[in-house]
């Protein structure tokens, strides 16, 4: 399992190895003491799973407020997706920053996001599945979101906003500067 630092280091991205064969692949997605051995300590307690059927459909910029604040450790199974995580600690010295990364059943990369960062995706291809695990249970009175497309992040979306498949709460979510700072 390679565990590569990005450009914010409290983000990493994680490829696993895989083994493959006449028969297909193996590969170990998920090893605790691979995770400990780069002192990343996470203890998961649940596992989402997300199938979009459109291209161009955008989940996010998501979070959850303490005391069910989530790190995720996310995946793709099937299709593509540009996943994108905004740092939102208040005294961070990455405040606002974002780190964003393709994510696809091919290149079979994850990226591991602490608790303190809003997450969002857009996919690129058909019937894209995204698995991801989370270190706190979905609390909907804690869920809250960022504006996917706040002009002050500077995300580079593979997207057109005239064309983008959003939810209805991901249309209304605040810009950052005006998202409530419970991190």
């Amino acid at each position: 399992m390679q565990i590569t630092p990005t450009e914010i280091p409290d983000i990493v991205e994680i490829t696993p190895k895989k083994f493959g064969d006449h028969r297909g692949f193996f590969s170990e997605v998920f090893k605790r003491s691979a995770l400990r051995d780069a002192d990343i300590d996470i203890d998961f307690v649940q596992d989402n799973h997300s199938m979009s059927q459109a291209v161009g459909v955008v989940r996010g910029l998501h979070y959850q407020k303490p005391p069910f604040a989530q790190a995720k450790l996310v995946r793709v199974v099937r299709g593509a997706i540009f996943d994108v995580a905004v740092d939102i600690r208040k005294n961070s010295p990455t405040f606002g920053e974002h780190v964003s990364r393709i994510l696809s059943a091919a290149n079979w990369k994850q990226l591991l996001i602490p608790a303190g960062f809003a997450h969002g995706f857009a996919t690129l291809e058909p019937d894209t599945e995204v698995l991801y695990k989370v270190n706190a249970p979905y609390a909907p009175d804690h869920e809250a979101g960022i504006l996917w497309n706040d002009p002050a992040l500077g995300i580079n979306w593979p997207v057109d906003d005239s064309t983008v498949t959003l939810s209805d709460k991901d249309k209304v979510y605040p810009t950052l500067a005006d998202a409530e700072r419970v991190f």
